[in-house]
């Protein structure tokens, strides 16, 4: 639907409804702006934070810069923002990502140094997102293709409720399109399958591999979006009137081999954990970015968490949605914000997702709503 939408224009657009939504907010308070795009080229390219920041109507006493980490860029102007208010440098900065899929498929441009395959750095697939799912299938014989498939159905499901529930709808921001059929408005989220079934999941075809498990069905489609956040240090968000709806307890990045990219959560996730002086148990809500199904299975297993744990993608995830590389991983932070806000008695949560190239992010939140109650299990 985004066809005829120029990248940048996506995430102006989403600056533009975070900046109406926070009225008290001075726009010449924001200290910084930095958006993530994996492909940072044409509509993509130009130092997106400071030309959004522009075209959103910032003032141009506002700077803003780009940022890449694959999957994880939004997750990383997060993390970068965050770092420069606990420092002291930013009293409010804005972060977020976007990515055009449909026009900067994903490594389309890019010319990987020829020493990656001639020094066997990495394996010759190792930048083929699909394959290193497939990896994830043979290395643990039981992340099986029913459990894929499951897991993939049940998010088109969630998903389907919680739009039904109107838990979605309230952080969106309507997008008009253009297209050879004339002007329309987007008011949510494209492709998604409530319809789905066990039976046509296992039709499907393996496109990686012959006889593969890796499938349209519990794989994220590819998908065009923007996503943005505003962050404060407390002081200035109580000076300034904005409403806390999660507190930043501890991030972590970690890396793993290229070839097995989809485990790099569960050493980000423990690192994070560590940081943070908390260990998996205390955890009440995850928001894991389905990028593959079997790479949210694999993290499930090491912490020993059933794949049904209501805990977990509870409004469903990328398998329904898509998943814009770089803006993903912000919108893991807005839908966590929101069931923060459900679940008073939850303390911590945390949003986790895989990277390529083989790395893994993850950020634990703190929920200000939080009033005793379980933390985890």
């Amino acid at each position: 639907m985004y066809w005829g939408t120029r990248a940048d224009d996506l995430i102006v657009k989403a600056m533009i409804g975070l900046l109406e939504r926070n009225p008290s907010l001075p726009k010449d308070r924001v200290d910084d702006v930095a958006i993530a795009a994996t492909t940072q080229e044409g509509d993509q390219g130009l130092t997106l934070g400071r030309t959004a920041a522009i075209l959103a109507g910032l003032p141009m006493s506002v700077p803003g810069y780009a940022i890449d980490r694959m999957c994880a860029g939004a997750m990383t102007a997060v993390a970068t923002t965050a770092g420069g208010i606990a420092f002291g440098a930013y009293d409010v900065a804005i972060a977020g990502g976007v990515e055009h899929m449909g026009r900067h498929p994903m490594g389309g441009s890019a010319d990987p140094n020829p020493r990656f395959l001639a020094e066997k750095l990495v394996s010759g697939d190792a930048l083929n997102m699909g394959m290193t799912a497939e990896r994830l299938h043979d290395r643990f014989p039981q992340l099986t293709k029913e459990r894929a498939d499951r897991f993939g159905m049940r998010s088109q499901q969630k998903v389907a409720a919680a739009y039904a529930a109107g838990h979605i709808q309230p952080d969106l921001v309507p997008v008009a399109l253009r297209s050879e059929q004339g002007f329309g408005l987007a008011t949510m989220d494209e492709g998604m399958r409530p319809e789905t079934t066990m039976e046509g999941l296992a039709g499907l075809k393996t496109p990686f591999r012959p006889h593969g498990r890796v499938t349209a069905g519990n794989a994220s489609p590819l998908t065009d979006g923007a996503t943005v956040s505003l962050l404060a240090s407390a002081g200035a968000a109580k000076e300034l009137g904005l409403q806390s709806k999660m507190r930043l307890v501890s991030f972590a990045f970690a890396g793993v081999q290229p070839e097995v990219m989809g485990i790099g959560p569960i050493p980000s996730t423990e690192k994070a954990l560590r940081k943070a002086g908390l260990t998996i148990e205390d955890i009440g809500l995850f928001e894991l970015n389905e990028a593959f199904a079997v790479q949210v299975l694999s993290l499930l297993d090491h912490f020993g968490i059933d794949d049904d744990d209501p805990r977990v993608n509870p409004w469903g995830g990328a398998i329904a949605i898509g998943h814009p590389l770089a803006s993903s991983g912000v919108r893991l932070m807005i839908q966590l914000a929101r069931q923060f806000e459900q679940h008073p008695e939850v303390q911590y949560g945390l949003t986790a997702m895989c990277v390529g190239l083989g790395q893994g992010g993850s950020m634990i939140w703190e929920n200000p709503h939080y009033r005793g109650g379980r933390k985890g299990k």
